[in-house]
Formats: structure tokens, sequence, C-alpha cells
């Protein structure tokens, strides 16, 4: 049995009068790649931003390893080891490179300073095929390098739980195959991965299991074929004509 490594329970988030994120529950086990997918608008970067902690819940609970983490800021849920990227990529411009790496070693679960820094960040830019831009300015870089950019600096900080959300949005035909095959091997790494994700290529051959939400509400679980086959995640996504 797969030991579960993160736990959503019962958990709820309102703006207001909106609910946005209503009663889910769910777990990650350890090494597994966990595909958070549904509609536009169903509550998944609400979910993502729960987990990471840039949002507080307004009830239930996130635990990791079994330690509640859902009341603390989000620096240190990051410093315990649940690191993510963002829809719209988030970069330091005033570093170049390799400095943005650097700065995920150093502010990340798993500190590492000077030499020992700037070595584990060259692995991470090797890692994601960025080693050749290692001293360039960021404001040089194209759409995916930066993309490759803001996963080697979460890579860097060592991370339990790696959170993407929409890592693959935006890229052309040729970057996605490149962006798929780049998760595929930090999956056969054994990483942790929740990956929210609209492109259902990369959700077929990538994700273990899959959460489909829809208006904050968990309508279905289990594997890609499972889910993606169910006549309520069809008509949430293509409505009643066509489930």
């Amino acid at each position: 049995m797969v030991r579960s490594i993160l736990s959503v329970q019962d958990l709820t988030k309102t703006f207001g009068g909106l609910v946005a994120v209503n009663g889910m529950n769910f777990d990650v086990g350890e090494h597994e790649v966990l595909g958070l997918i549904g509609p536009n608008g169903s509550g998944k970067t609400t979910m993502m931003n729960l987990i990471s902690g840039a949002l507080k819940p307004t009830s239930g609970s996130i635990s990791l390893q079994g330690t509640r983490i859902s009341d603390l800021p989000a620096q240190e849920i990051n410093r315990k080891g649940v690191a993510r990227t963002f829809q719209l990529v988030r970069l330091l411009p005033s570093l170049n490179v390799i400095e943005n790496v650097i700065a995920g070693a150093v502010f990340g679960h798993r500190k590492r300073w000077g030499a020992e820094a700037e070595n584990y960040a060259k692995e991470m830019l090797e890692r994601v095929g960025l080693q050749v831009a290692a001293h360039a300015p960021v404001s040089t870089l194209t759409y995916i390098d930066q993309k490759r950019l803001e996963l080697a600096r979460v890579l860097a900080s060592d991370p339990k739980i790696l959170l993407l959300d929409e890592w693959l949005a935006g890229l052309n035909p040729t970057e996605l195959e490149t962006g798929i095959a780049l998760i595929r091997d930090l999956r056969g790494e054994g990483r942790t991965i929740i990956l929210v994700e609209h492109v259902m290529d990369a959700i077929r051959s990538l994700c273990d299991r899959c959460v489909v939400m829809n208006s904050g509400t968990k309508i279905a679980e289990g594997t890609p074929a499972e889910v993606l086959a169910d006549r309520e995640v069809i008509r949430a996504y293509l409505g009643d004509d066509d489930a």
C-alpha cells in the first residue's frame, strides 16, 4: 500500500458568499503523480493556493506526513517541503539565471549555502536543460526557458511535494513534448507531484491518479482512464448534451 504524504480533509474555502472549494477530501501517496483536473473555474488553483499556504482554509485541514500545515504561513510550508510553480511564471528579474536557482537552494526546504548552493544550482540547471544560460539575464529567456528556470529554482529547494500549476500552459507543440518529457523524468526519479493541467495527453501519460473538481467540489477520483470515462466528468467538461 502506498504511504500517504499529504492529506486534505474536509477542506472548504469561501470568499464572501462564493464557495470556491467545498468539502474536499483526498490523499496523495509518496512518489505519486496526482492530477488535479476540472473545467475552468472549478477551484483547482484555489486548491493549490491552499496547499501552498497562499490562502488559508475557511474550514478543514491539510496535513504533511501527519502534521497539520494549513495554519502555517506560506514560507513555513515551503520550508517543510511543499514547493510550487505558478500559472504565470514568477522569476526574480534583478538576478541572473543561476542566481534565481541559488535563491531556491538558500530559502527552500533543504538549505544550501555558498559553494554548495551554487554547485547544486548548476546541477538543477543541467537537470532542466538550461545550463548553457547560467549567467544570462532572465529577460533574455524564451517562454519555455523561463518555465524551466522556475522549475529549476523549485527543485533547488529539494521539495517533498512539487506543485505544478498549469506548467505546460502556453507552450507550442514542440515545447509541449519537451515539457511532458521533463515532467516524466521527474516522475521517474520518484518525486511526489500534484499536477494541475488541461493538456489531457499529459494527464494520461503522467498521472497515477486524478481528482476531478467542478464548482469547488470533488466529482470523481481514480486513474486517468477511469475519470475521463466518467459521465459526470464528461458532463462537467462538455455539457449535458455530450454526457
